[in-house]
């Protein structure tokens, strides 16, 4: 009988692959624990959530402008420098904001503080998925990688958001957030020791000029916009599902219903990564997104916290549909001059969501009571579902980029036996 799951076995045959991946997985913690734990530290502290969302919005925001120019430094010197940089500068950072909050510093260096903070951390996620398009030759095996790379992603929101609420409860409300960025540092240094596996350094031609947005194709910046919507709803979740457990008197269910949330999105990710769908890649997206804004709508009818958990866990089914779509699309037709940064731009436009979403569900939460602001990622799920409907008319035919794909890696897919 064949094993479904064997392209799994055969991606992760390639050497290093295992030890990559898993280091990448650790280093993403942080994911999990920039704004739920930022939100459970600053609304323990204070017990405002609208000031608790704005906080958190600010780290999304500042890792939304920071990142990118952490993986443009990645291109050009690669990643193994500039992740060990950049776990140095987080790490003093986000004690540092973490500090601010519990010692009741002014209000104003909280987000300063937080800024800084978010802006020193590196996109992990789009570093392991650079990896993985260096490595692989094929369409098809890269989609099970980019398939299993938001596995682990749900992963961390299953294991994370409860981990850090129990944290959080009962030793302290910074408990959470320092606990995900130690584990996050310790993993981006021990990602960036793997210097073997990492994408080469293209050098551009001597005389070609390069801006600060040459990377920004149409395709990615369509991608990037409708993520923009999709961020909206995780960062709203984040703090009107914290909000909810609040007022129904159980605040440890929050970490749960998030875990469910992302266990939705585990599940459609493993299978995402095996079955092979018709379509090319711009309609695998336009599709994608648009059961995601569909699916998202059922938060609309959440009255208690049971009813939260199915609601999240089938909106959850379609989120890694979406993404590994919209990341796969960029990775098709991004220079490889600048693989890490494209993979980086097309997170952006998620955590720029996370921003206005944190912040919005903030007020919300505040203004119409928890139950009421579901109607935040509601709203931002059916906007990502149309901005993937437009932007597909808009990109229909691949972007005219000039391809380098540079000196062949030493070790790839077609090299290794398969698995039976």
């Amino acid at each position: 009988m064949r094993n479904p799951f064997a392209p799994y076995g055969r991606i992760f045959a390639v050497p290093g692959a295992r030890s990559f991946s898993f280091a990448g997985w650790l280093a993403r913690v942080p994911m999990s624990s920039m704004g739920l734990g930022s939100v459970l530290m600053v609304a323990g502290e204070t017990g405002s959530y609208g000031l608790a969302g704005a906080v958190a919005g600010t780290l999304a925001l500042a890792f939304a402008v920071g990142s990118p120019q952490w993986a443009r430094g990645m291109d050009r010197l690669g990643q193994g420098r500039v992740l060990a940089w950049s776990a140095a500068v987080y790490l003093v950072l986000g004690v540092s904001f973490a500090a601010a909050v519990v010692l009741g510093a002014p209000r104003w260096s909280w987000f300063v503080l937080a800024a800084l903070a978010g802006a020193s951390a590196a996109n992990v996620g789009a570093a392991v998925r650079a990896r993985w398009a260096h490595a692989l030759p094929g369409a098809d095996e890269r989609q099970t990688a980019f398939a299993f790379e938001s596995v682990v992603d749900e992963v961390v929101f299953v294991v994370g958001p409860p981990t850090i609420t129990f944290l959080a409860a009962l030793i302290a409300p910074p408990a959470g957030f320092l606990v995900g960025l130690l584990v996050g540092v310790l993993g981006s240094v021990w990602l960036s020791r793997q210097t073997a596996t990492q994408p080469p350094v293209h050098r551009r031609a001597e005389g070609t000029a390069r801006s600060a947005t040459s990377v920004l194709s149409p395709t990615l910046l369509v991608v990037a916009v409708a993520y923009l919507a999709v961020g909206v709803v995780f960062g709203a979740m984040d703090v009107v599902v914290v909000g909810f457990a609040q007022e129904q008197g159980q605040p440890v269910m929050a970490g749960v219903a998030l875990a469910a949330y992302a266990g939705g999105s585990l599940v459609s990710g493993l299978l995402y990564g095996i079955v092979r769908l018709p379509g090319t890649l711009l309609a695998r997206f336009v599709g994608c997104g648009l059961l995601f804004g569909l699916a998202t709508q059922s938060l609309l009818l959440v009255g208690s916290l049971p009813w939260l958990v199915v609601a999240v866990f089938l909106a959850g089914l379609t989120i890694a549909p979406v993404l590994v779509a919209g990341m796969s699309l960029v990775e098709s037709r991004v220079e490889r001059t600048s693989l890490n940064e494209g993979l980086t731009w097309t997170s952006t436009g998620l955590t720029l969501g996370v921003t206005a979403g944190a912040a919005v569900a903030g007020a919300a939460v505040d203004a119409w009571g928890a139950e009421g602001a579901f109607l935040v990622p509601a709203a931002g799920a059916a906007l990502a579902g149309l901005l993937a409907l437009a932007g597909g008319l808009l990109v229909r035919r691949p972007d005219r980029l000039p391809r380098d794909p540079g000196p062949a890696p030493t070790t790839r897919l077609d090299e290794v036996a398969p698995t039976p």
